[in-house]
């Protein structure tokens, strides 16, 4: 009986959970379009109950998938893919103490009040990863 437990975690009947975390954090995504505009290092600032903090954090070329290839249909058999640059970029700013509730961010000027989500990186029968939220900076501003 405790050899069929080993390796697995509480979680969906027969889907174990893996130990994998998420980053507590902001994720700032820029399009190409005005990404030209932003330093490889930058910060923004985060304010809640009272509190503001700036946090830096690197910008870094965005990446999406190219091409890919597979080897065949199989379970076993193997695929590829080729990632490319995009012209924008990303880059995210760690924030340990982010709560899963309204926070004033400034970046590039812009201030916004938004509401971290947690994530769930194994899914919602896993537990919780900790709270993120996503900026987008493009002609428009930062939404």
């Amino acid at each position: 009986m405790l050899l069929t437990a080993c390796g697995t975690q509480a979680g969906a009947p027969g889907r174990p959970c893996t130990e994998i975390a998420a980053l507590v954090g902001i994720n700032v995504r820029i399009t190409p379009s005005v990404a030209g505009r932003f330093a490889d290092t930058t910060s923004l600032e985060a304010c809640w109950n009272g509190s503001c903090h700036t946090y830096p954090f690197v910008l870094s070329p965005a990446t999406t998938a190219a091409d890919s290839t597979c080897a065949g249909t199989g379970p076993d058999d193997t695929c590829s893919a080729q990632v490319r640059e995009t012209g924008g970029k990303t880059g995210f700013a760690v924030i340990p103490e982010l709560p899963a509730a309204p926070v004033r961010v400034t970046f590039a000027g812009e201030t916004l009040t938004v509401t971290p989500k947690a994530v769930y990186p194994n899914g919602p029968d896993c537990g919780t990863g900790g709270p993120q939220v996503e900026l987008t900076v493009d002609e428009n501003g930062v939404r």
